[in-house]
């Protein structure tokens, strides 16, 4: 019985960090895209949304969804 009270609880403090982790994703500073054209030389042929990304990857190893990058474009771009 002790060992299920210890497995539950690890898994509780396991889905509790993730959903923080996800909320912190509100705060993140992403790469400048404003000034670059969409499909351009200059946005390595990419969409905007896309190569936000990949510049958001290569700085900090972690990929992030679309969606998320599209909001992002879209405040940099007023």
């Amino acid at each position: 019985m002790r060992k299920l009270i210890v497995v539950g609880t690890l898994a509780a403090v396991a889905l509790l960090s993730v959903a923080g982790s996800k909320g912190a994703s509100a705060q993140t500073s992403y790469p400048s895209v404003s000034g670059v054209t969409a499909f351009s030389a200059g946005a390595n042929f990419m969409s905007l949304p896309g190569y936000l990304r990949y510049r958001y990857f290569l700085e900090s190893g972690r990929w992030i969804a679309r969606d998320e990058a599209e909001n992002a474009v879209k405040t940099q771009n007023g």
